[in-house]
């Protein structure tokens, strides 16, 4: 696997893996079966888990599963300062430092390799979150931190304070917006951009139709391009790909993610999925090479879909925490 270097030494491999899954069962036996795949960064968060927000369920789920390989694991996890905390009358640095720590205990190690603030709270100077951050890095809890569904100006002003690692945004064929100014930003600043959701929900892989039931707690179901009338709309992006898989001799997913594997040195997606073959089958996309004319074709023809069902990186960076989190 090769790893990219990003800024506080930090090193991730090609693509890593994200483990949104709220099933407890189904989210031990992925991570497990990523790791045995050879997986080397494992992302989760605080709020991923059960019905109930921020009890760190699968913080403990990964943490049992990645106990046994934790010095050859990437860890990343997530923290969001909610508007009650402050009104408690702790200091942002005390509300951080509370959140670390449970989140340490849940992932039962004494550090993590990427701490990410996952929204962001408008009610908190950024430069404040950034300088805790530092004082974490310098203590050795945290090697590097990030930001999550974030802009330029607000990256900026935090990396000012103290260089930031990542940003994990949304990113996919569908969703580009990160490449109007995000990644350029993070490319002239040495900062990893890690895509969420890469394959746009699967609907990607071509295994989404109007057919398929998003059932009990599965977040597609408030995925705008995963509606009915969106993913009939959106077909031609996916003849296009299955074009270029038959040629390649690969799968939708692995063209999707190749696409940005190739496009940006500093990008690191993080599908994540239940199925053993999917998980495989995303990792074999760093194996995936394109000739200049075949990523050029790719890329014109990208640029000529139209997407329907667009999300942005707007839909979560000024919103309530709780209203969004289920859309990622």
């Amino acid at each position: 696997m090769e790893y990219k270097a990003l800024n506080n030494g930090i090193k991730m491999p090609m693509v890593g893996f994200g483990t949104f899954l709220n099933n407890g069962d189904e989210c031990e036996k992925s991570v497990c079966q990523a790791i045995k795949a050879g997986y080397r960064l494992i992302d989760t968060a605080e709020a991923y888990g059960r019905e109930m927000f921020y009890e760190g369920h699968n913080e403990q789920i990964v943490g049992k599963a990645v106990k046994d390989f934790r010095k050859d694991v990437v860890l990343a996890t997530k923290l969001h300062i909610h508007n009650e905390e402050l009104n408690l009358g702790e200091t942002v640095e005390e509300i951080i430092r509370r959140h670390l720590k449970k989140s340490l205990e849940n992932l039962q190690t004494d550090y993590v390799d990427l701490y990410y603030l996952h929204r962001i709270n408008e009610n908190i100077e950024i430069e404040e979150v950034a300088k805790v951050m530092g004082k974490l890095i310098d203590e050795g809890l945290i090697k590097g931190w990030g930001l999550s569904q974030v802009g330029v100006e607000i990256l900026d002003r935090a990396h000012q304070v103290t260089p930031v690692s990542a940003v994990q945004n949304l990113y996919s064929m569908m969703e580009r917006d990160c490449e109007k100014e995000v990644i350029p930003y993070c490319l002239k600043h040495h900062i990893g951009v890690v895509p969420f959701s890469p394959i746009a929900s699967g609907f990607l892989s071509g295994k989404v139709t109007t057919e398929t039931k998003f059932e009990g707690d599965d977040v597609r179901k408030w995925v705008p391009q995963l509606s009915k009338e969106n993913i009939e709309r959106n077909q031609p992006l996916l003849e296009m790909i299955h074009e270029l898989a038959l040629k390649k001799n690969a799968t939708n997913a692995q063209i999707s993610l190749a696409w940005m594997l190739h496009k940006y040195p500093n990008v690191v997606p993080i599908p994540g999925s239940k199925n053993k073959e999917r998980i495989l089958e995303n990792l074999k996309a760093c194996q995936i090479s394109f000739t200049k004319q075949e990523f050029d074709d790719l890329e014109a023809a990208l640029n000529k879909i139209e997407i329907y069902g667009h999300r942005g990186i707007e839909e979560s960076q000024n919103k309530s925490f709780s209203a969004n989190w289920r859309k990622k």
